[in-house]
């Protein structure tokens, strides 16, 4: 704007000395000065006519570490150059894709690919291509959007556990629960007219023909077999920074769990206590492991509720034969009587404790700042011992998660493990 207006008023001065003076010389400058405007406007204004452009995304789903791929293309249908163009695609992601200025000849046509690393999960949003073009001046400007925008979500990073398994699980008849199941099983338990969308393959034909109508079948799933995931995203426990944090490390945690467990063709639940309870019913199957890589995804440490509370509204849904997995970087004492209550009621009971005072070591170390004090130091330890006890008192596993260190190795099934988080 700046620049059209210094224009603006250069040309008014010239006009009026050109024509108050009569020197040819300035008259001569007041042409070419109109032939350079008039040709500035004309090459903006054909700049992007006949052009053709569009962009693809190599994937709409990944996993932090993954590399999204942008293929570009833009086509000249037109006989005359496009001296310049500027191509890109405004975005939300942590590295956003890098744009491209160009000139196209006659008839042509030019392809490139953009990479960038996905080094953080999220729901991320990518806008259409925008195509700009102007004048070596900078008076005129055009632009154009091409295509649609695309959602791209990003799941936490799952790591292999090889050497954890989960905890057995004591099969002492059919149990069944009133939630419907999407996952075949072989607990059929009623039949109900057919809608579409329905699978063909659950059709019951034998109903279907007493009922001279469509009939599929639903299914139930045991409930011994349910792995329940409990991530405690209250805002003030968490500490920490990037990837190496307790947040980064409880998602990781308990994407890597999920996942574990549904290969196993257990039926996995997910309940994250952020700023809204996100209950997701335990099921098996691709569906339930895309479910909780989404959940999982857009979490945020932004709760409120501490994990007592959360643990007790979700005592309703524990059963006998379920193992419940607790997530949390807690060092408090009262939500380990909750968990406690259940091993009576024969719910197997594990806890993942993200070491705090670890994770703010690390951050501290690794962004240049002081350690703390002596007396914090202490105060941090005593918390964590009076916490080991407490679990120890009550016989209830629980695996130490410090940062630096892989999820494989800390994990490993056996036993309490219990490790020392380096200062």
């Amino acid at each position: 704007m700046l620049r059209r207006l210094g224009f603006v008023a250069l040309g008014l001065a010239l006009v009026v000395a050109a024509f108050s003076t009569g020197v040819d010389y300035l008259f001569f400058l007041l042409y070419l000065g109109i032939l350079l405007v008039g040709g500035g406007y004309l090459l903006t204004r054909f700049g992007l006519s006949d052009l053709e452009a569009g962009y693809t995304l190599d994937r709409l789903h990944a996993q932090v570490g993954d590399t999204l791929r942008a293929t570009y293309t833009l086509r000249n249908r037109s006989p005359l150059p496009k001296l310049w163009l500027e191509a890109h695609n405004p975005s939300t992601l942590p590295v956003p894709l890098p744009g491209r200025a160009l000139a196209l000849g006659s008839r042509a046509e030019r392809s490139w690919i953009a990479r960038v690393p996905l080094v953080r999960r999220g729901h991320f949003r990518v806008d259409p291509m925008r195509i700009r073009s102007g004048d070596p001046f900078g008076l005129f400007e055009a632009t154009a959007t091409v295509g649609s925008g695309h959602t791209v979500i990003v799941y936490p990073r799952v790591e292999a556990l090889p050497g954890w398994r989960l905890p057995p699980v004591a099969l002492e008849g059919t149990h069944v629960r009133p939630e419907r199941s999407q996952q075949t099983s072989p607990l059929v338990t009623s039949v109900r007219p057919y809608v579409p969308g329905d699978a063909f393959s659950r059709i019951h034909w034998k109903s279907s023909a007493r009922q001279q109508e469509l009939q599929v079948k639903e299914f139930d799933i045991e409930r011994t077999a349910d792995v329940w995931l409990f991530l405690d995203l209250e805002r003030r426990v968490h500490t920490g920074a990037g990837e190496e944090s307790t947040l980064e490390a409880g998602v990781r945690l308990a994407a890597s769990i999920a996942g574990r467990a549904l290969v196993e063709n257990r039926a996995v639940g997910l309940q994250a206590s952020a700023v809204r309870n996100h209950v997701l019913p335990p099921d098996r199957g691709n569906r339930q492991r895309q479910k909780v890589m989404q959940l999982l995804a857009s979490v945020d440490a932004d709760g409120s509720v501490p994990l007592t509370e959360a643990l007790v509204t979700a005592l309703p849904r524990l059963r006998r034969g379920m193992t419940a997995i607790v997530i949390t970087p807690s060092l408090e004492r009262d939500w380990v009587r909750s968990l406690a209550g259940l091993r009576g009621r024969g719910v197997v009971v594990t806890v993942c404790l993200l070491d705090p005072f670890a994770y703010d070591e690390y951050r501290r170390a690794r962004a240049g700042e002081p350690s703390l004090d002596a007396a914090t130091t202490d105060e941090w330890e005593k918390a964590r011992r009076a916490l080991r006890h407490a679990l120890a008192e009550y016989e209830l596993p629980v695996h130490v998660i410090v940062p630096g260190r892989r999820l494989g190795e800390l994990l490993v099934s056996g036993g309490s493990r219990q490790h020392v988080s380096a200062r």
